[in-house]
């Protein structure tokens, strides 16, 4: 598929509706094959990661946008995350006897879907819904229904191999002509799964929009890539007493720091303590 690993926006010319379609294929193999997930787990962690691809498209500044579903179910916890530089990463926490056949709803049983938007500067921003639609894609719609009155329409799929998604949503301070976004999203309606996986984006958008004027930017294109690194490790150890790092060192001879994400592994040592200590030291000199 040509349009493998790279986001594309859709524009409706005289029509306030803005569309975006994704889709993860190396990008998303990179992140499964770090961890040995459940079928059920894979497929919709990818839907996970084609949402938050398109979501990222609101990102004006530099920065992430984080979404995450919790539950009390198998499923404890589905999070993606993807950047400015559309840098996307995916992890999962659930039962290990957990079944193929559950629905998205018994997976995530009383859960919540949350999208958090953390810019480089400035204010971090949180939103939540419950989950309450029987599928990803329909409590996505029902967040931005409820929480910025947005007409909103979500196709997402995957079926291990690849991951994709389309999106369709009234602008903002938009919310005029009503005519058109029916007859948009009625139409958005009729794609189905295996269309949106095998089609490629120009047949997919001729499929679904040919009697209407729009057309497809550029693709931009989707890397995995891990934030973790050995620098941002020795960040949150310095935030810890020197006592109670000196004590585990005494404890375990080192420290460990591992990433769930990526599975990298950062280790410390009783010297490399003592330097982030002598840092400290130095940086409270400075301050005073």
């Amino acid at each position: 598929m040509s349009d493998n690993d790279q986001i594309q926006r859709i524009l409706f010319d005289d029509i306030d509706v803005r569309g975006v379609v994704t889709s993860l294929e190396d990008s998303f193999q990179e992140i499964i094959s770090l961890h040995n997930y459940p079928v059920a787990i894979e497929q919709i962690l990818g839907q996970m990661l084609a949402a938050v691809t398109i979501l990222s498209t609101n990102l004006k500044f530099n920065g992430k946008l984080i979404l995450q579903a919790k539950g009390e179910g198998s499923v404890s916890d589905l999070m993606a995350e993807c950047n400015h530089l559309n840098e996307c990463r995916a992890i999962a926490q659930y039962d290990e006897n957990l079944e193929n056949d559950l629905s998205f709803q018994q997976m995530l049983s009383k859960g919540h879907l949350v999208i958090t938007i953390e810019p480089e500067v400035g204010q971090r921003y949180q939103g939540y819904v419950p989950l309450e639609k029987e599928t990803l894609a329909l409590c996505l719609q029902d967040y931005f229904e409820r929480s910025e009155q947005l007409n909103t329409h979500f196709t997402l799929a995957c079926d291990g191999t690849r991951a994709r998604g389309l999106m369709l949503q009234v602008m903002p301070a938009a919310q005029q002509g009503d005519n058109d976004w029916e007859r948009l999203s009625m139409l958005a309606q009729t794609l189905t799964l295996p269309e949106l996986l095998s089609l490629d984006n120009e047949t997919l958008l001729f499929r679904l929009f040919h009697e209407e004027q729009c057309r497809l930017f550029s693709g931009e294109a989707i890397t995995f890539k891990c934030q973790c690194s050995r620098e941002r490790s020795a960040g949150a150890l310095k935030l810890l007493a020197i006592e109670e790092l000196n004590e585990l060192i005494a404890e375990q001879g080192h420290i460990d720091i591992d990433c769930q994400f990526c599975n990298s592994n950062y280790r410390f040592d009783e010297q490399d303590i003592a330097s982030l200590h002598d840092q400290n030291d130095n940086n409270d000199n400075l301050i005073h």
